[in-house]
């Protein structure tokens, strides 16, 4: 292996979380700071809790909000169409 081209090891690195608790790890890095750790995560705790960074939550409603609108103006068009075809055979006969 090639000498000093690995980054220095520190066994006794801080994980900082933003609830307050800290966690000793190893890491090349000496002190990291994180916004969710094992004390706060829904999934551990068992408790809702919505973490919004920047609107992406309204950003996703919005988006499924649109998506929805555009789907059920496809489907009166169809169903335009469809009855304007039905009167036009209809007419024929």
């Amino acid at each position: 292996m090639k000498k000093d081209i690995h980054p220095i090891y520190h066994p006794g690195a801080k994980i900082i979380c933003a609830c307050g608790n800290t966690i000793n790890s190893g890491s090349t890095v000496e002190e990291m700071h994180v916004e969710i750790c094992s004390k706060c995560h829904p999934f551990y705790t068992g408790k809702q809790k919505l973490i919004d960074t920047g609107g992406r939550i309204e950003r996703f409603r919005k988006l499924i909000e649109k998506k929805s609108e555009k789907k059920q103006v496809k489907q009166k068009t169809i169903a335009a169409k469809l009855t304007i075809t039905k009167k036009g055979k209809n007419k024929k006969k």
